[in-house]
């Protein structure tokens, strides 16, 4: 049985010829094993490539299987020290790999295990947000033979009236993909550097085809007398690979250029893969919102309702034709968020060529063209602003507003750039509420504590610190927000926990004080002339953007009750707590663009010091 795309039917650069296009014309992997390669739990293509849950046991797997061998995904709560979480991996033989500035980790399995059973169990652990399998997803496109015709998306979508305001300068949108041609005349003029994490190098040339379709469709050059136009005319094009020469990619690829692309201060992110089912992946869409950007996801072309959730992390889009009707081979279900042109659309082929595809790979790039006309025309609009524009100027179709079919509607390029233009800043006024939801007031606590919180604001949250005692612990800019605490940092005795939760305007609220018993076991005092150990967990050396959340673990041969640590930020105090965990968050916006230092020192009751300091470039 062959799982991998057909590329028969891809469109040639060099031979572009006249013909029209059907549904019936799509590639025969993408309707015979669509159901096995969709966005969703993939439950069918799970229970056939694996075992009962079954413990250590082997799934018997073939190398094309629906997820990577020995490898999974875990994001665990905020607060939860490296150790820590080292100790729960250990147990499955897994070690973790943090992918860049955000809390998601990729774990290496040792082979010997069931990667669906040990994700199961992992996803039960108290301490961990979620576990998922590394899935392995196929680009959503339904390619066949190309042919000459017109761009009609681009008047359909009202794109000339939206040029005479802007065609998207000083927006950086990547595309996660199969690579990008950077050498084609249309786009070779648009890119900026960006890597490739499937095979961990700067080698990002199109290995496929796909990529530089999708690349085309969104930011191809305008207005040059060159081939062909596209939404976002004068935007950057990032390309980051995230598949291999299959055209297939992984969860784990897609959550590692996400989070890359956030920290090299991409706005938009064009996602034309089976991903909005992915924990992972919203966790890292998420850490990109958190950066002021947007991630724009294809719906899939399996002509069925999906049943994936719904996500704010990420804006689903469903394809539609000439007619503005749903095409039939379009994904649809209540994660849909948009629609946009999906079929015959003319765009750039790998080698310098033209051709027409079909599939929600294209009329996701179509919003995110969009998307990046609406940030260029109005800079100070945050990523809760832009979805409000996209999503009411949207030309409703189906049912009246959202439906599982087109979403809040089709994409409106004309609509959105003038209500971005209109948009006049909006004073926020109204703080967030929170409340800690576990664990409950007066109860007993030891070691690692789960805490709970809810929060919730009149436009968003962005991000909950859990305070103890008076000093933030832990730092979670993603819902549903819960932390793990280490109680040794306190003496034991009664312990004030308050979850202060902040908006985007900078508005915050305190929880109302949640006081617990904490009752760890004490060992002997003896003389301690041993230092701590201090490690900064994040940020980790490289770019970073926006606010980063500041993390440092200190660990000592005594009670970590008995550490002070204290962070500088170039050799200024930002922030001192007593105990183990240390958690700040730094608004780079407010400094220089450039390299700066941080630095953590750990200082335990005897005196013993110990520091450790990491370069960040903002």
């Amino acid at each position: 049985m062959n799982h991998s795309p057909d590329t028969s039917n891809t469109p040639s650069p060099s031979s572009v010829t006249l013909g029209s296009q059907t549904d019936s014309a799509e590639p025969r992997n993408s309707r015979r094993y669509s159901s096995l390669l969709a966005v969703g739990p993939l439950a069918a293509a799970l229970l056939a490539l694996s075992p009962a849950l079954c413990g250590a046991a082997p799934e018997s797997k073939p190398a094309d299987a629906a997820w990577a061998p020995g490898r999974i995904l875990v994001l665990p709560r905020a607060g939860l020290s490296q150790s820590e979480l080292a100790k729960i991996l250990a147990v499955h033989g897994g070690k973790g790999r943090k992918i860049g500035q955000s809390d998601l980790h990729i774990v290496d399995l040792p082979g010997t295990g069931s990667e669906k059973a040990i994700a199961k169990l992992l996803s039960r652990h108290p301490q961990l947000k979620f576990a998922e399998v590394d899935e392995r997803v196929a680009p959503h496109f339904a390619a066949n033979d190309p042919y000459l015709g017109s761009q009609w998306h681009l008047s359909k979508v009202g794109a000339p009236a939206a040029w005479d305001i802007t065609q998207g300068a000083g927006i950086t949108l990547a595309i996660l993909d199969t690579g990008v041609d950077g050498t084609h005349p249309d786009l070779a003029g648009r890119m900026v550097a960006g890597w490739n994490f499937f095979d961990n190098n700067s080698n990002t040339s199109d290995v496929y085809g796909h990529g530089t379709a999708v690349a085309g469709t969104a930011a191809a050059t305008t207005d040059n007398s060159v081939g062909v136009a596209s939404l976002a005319g004068q935007a950057k094009i990032m390309p980051v690979r995230i598949a291999g020469l299959d055209g297939y990619a992984y969860w784990s690829t897609v959550a590692q250029g996400l989070t890359y692309a956030a920290d090299q201060g991409a706005r938009v992110a064009n996602i034309s893969y089976g991903v909005a089912g992915s924990a992972s992946v919203q966790s890292s869409a998420q850490y990109m919102k958190s950066k002021g950007g947007l991630v724009i996801v294809s719906a899939g072309n399996n002509g069925i309702d999906e049943n994936i959730v719904p996500t704010t992390t990420m804006i689903a889009v469903s394809a539609t034709d000439s007619a503005d009707a749903r095409t039939s081979w379009s994904s649809f279900g209540s994660f849909v968020a948009m629609s946009a042109p999906g079929a015959g659309i003319y765009t750039t082929v790998r080698g310098g060529g033209y051709g027409a595809w079909n599939g929600t790979s294209f009329s996701s790039p179509v919003t995110a063209g969009v998307v990046a006309l609406v940030m260029a025309t109005n800079p100070a609009l945050d990523s809760a602003g832009v979805e409000n524009i996209l999503f009411s100027t949207a030309i409703d179709l189906g049912a009246a507003g959202r439906d599982p079919f087109y979403g809040y509607g089709r994409v409106n390029a004309a609509g959105a750039v003038q209500a971005a233009k209109a948009a006049l800043p909006v004073v926020d006024t109204t703080p967030p509420t929170s409340s800690i939801t576990a664990p409950l007031a007066s109860s007993t606590v030891s070691g690692v504590v789960a805490v709970n919180v809810s929060a919730s604001d009149n436009i968003g949250v962005t991000r909950v610190e859990l305070r103890v005692n008076g000093a933030t612990v832990a730092i979670d800019t993603a819902a549903p927000f819960s932390f793990s605490w280490d109680s040794t940092g306190v003496a034991n005795g009664m312990a004030n926990l308050t979850a202060y939760a902040f908006d985007a305007a900078g508005n915050s609220t305190a929880s109302p004080v949640a006081s617990v018993n904490v009752a760890n076991v004490v060992g002997p005092i003896v003389a301690d002339t041993t230092a701590p150990v201090v490690v900064i967990v994040n940020p980790v050396a490289g770019q970073v953007t926006g606010s980063v959340s500041v993390n440092a673990n200190a660990t000592d041969n005594s009670a970590v009750s008995g550490i002070q640590q204290t962070l500088y930020i170039d050799g200024v105090l930002k922030a001192s707590v007593t105990g183990g965990t240390l958690a700040y968050s730094w608004n780079t916006r407010k400094v220089a663009v450039g390299q700066h230092i941080l630095k953590v020192v750990a200082r335990d009751a005897a005196g013993n010091a110990a520091s450790s300091s990491v370069t960040v470039t903002r």
